[in-house]
């Protein structure tokens, strides 16, 4: 299966879900001493069910979270989000 080679290369990390599919995980250093972490969540066909990407400070705490698929809803201060 091509997608799953190419998700495997693309993130280092991912969760076996039980309903077959994947939750995959990239770490990313910012410039500024922050971090972002993108999750990609597919089904058992590798077809993308939701991406997602979540911002956090130097010391580790998120600041924001930032839905991209299916629906972007631009970045969202963790003191908006209810989860």
């Amino acid at each position: 299966m091509a997608a799953r080679r190419q998700n495997e290369k693309l993130f280092a990390q991912w969760l076996e879900l039980p309903d077959g599919g994947r939750l995959y995980l990239k770490d990313i250093s910012g410039r500024s001493g922050g971090s972002a972490r993108y999750y990609k969540q597919v089904d058992a066909s590798e077809k993308t069910v939701r991406f997602w990407q979540e911002i956090f400070d130097r010391d580790g705490r998120r600041g924001a979270r930032h839905d991209k698929f299916p629906f972007d809803s631009g970045h969202q201060s963790v003191y908006d989000l209810k989860a």
